[in-house]
């Protein structure tokens, strides 16, 4: 589901259920980092580990721990990039040489409507209203949460090219549907503050992709070079 959002520099590795990917073990450092947690966060860590060391070795990348540092952001071995994400049932991993491309980020959320009170925190006016249109035109999609995983997406890409945080405010997205498939289309986020330097040009947006199936949705965002 998540590589079909991404270009081909990119490799990605899925994982339905909460089983990790065979063969996975947990480096001491990765550990560390959930000694204290509860069961369901250490098979989600798990999970998403196994799918990060199956694409490091699909990038021909030597396995390497991942762990997490500045704002959880994950730290990933020299030369590549990457994004993880993870929900109920679910999680996925994709990496990409730093030569192919700037930045990734990936999301995905259980297809459900977000609660009442999350969207107002966490979209434009201008985005609700472009929800309540797309609400008219396709209305088994739930939007709301399609632009909320967007936003996460949008926030993965951006904060390795800037160490700076991006607030909810700060990036009006605007969804996109295919014709010929109503559970997929594209997806750009207008940056409302200075964007990063890419390429030796400041970005004033970002673009990316999303798809639902199978009571799921995903967005990717990618950031090249030029």
């Amino acid at each position: 589901m998540i590589e079909e959002l991404l270009p081909d520099s990119v490799v990605a590795v899925e994982a339905h259920g909460d089983e990790p990917v065979a063969g996975t073990t947990l480096y001491p450092e990765e550990e560390a980092l959930i000694a204290r947690a509860v069961e369901k966060r250490r098979r989600e860590f798990t999970v998403v580990r196994g799918c990060a060391r199956r694409a490091m070795e699909k990038l021909g990348v030597p396995p390497h721990p991942v762990v997490s540092g500045e704002r959880g952001a994950p730290q990933w071995p020299d030369g590549v990039i990457g994004s993880m994400t993870h929900c109920e049932g679910y999680g996925a991993a994709a990496l990409a040489r730093a030569a192919d491309l700037a930045s990734l980020g990936i999301d995905a959320e259980p297809h459900l409507q977000l609660p009442q009170d999350v969207l107002p925190a966490v979209s434009l006016p201008a985005e609700r209203r472009r929800l309540e249109d797309l609400a008219l035109d396709r209305p088994a999609v739930h939007w709301d949460r399609l632009l909320f995983s967007a936003k996460e997406s949008v926030y993965k890409a951006w904060f390795p090219l800037t160490r700076k945080w991006l607030d909810f405010s700060e990036a009006d997205i605007e969804l996109f549907t295919d014709p010929e498939d109503p559970s997929s289309g594209r997806l750009r986020a207008r940056l409302l503050v200075p964007g990063p330097v890419v390429g030796g040009h400041r970005r004033d947006h970002f673009d990316g992709r999303w798809t639902v199936r199978d009571g799921l949705l995903a967005t990717a965002v990618t950031v090249p070079h030029a």
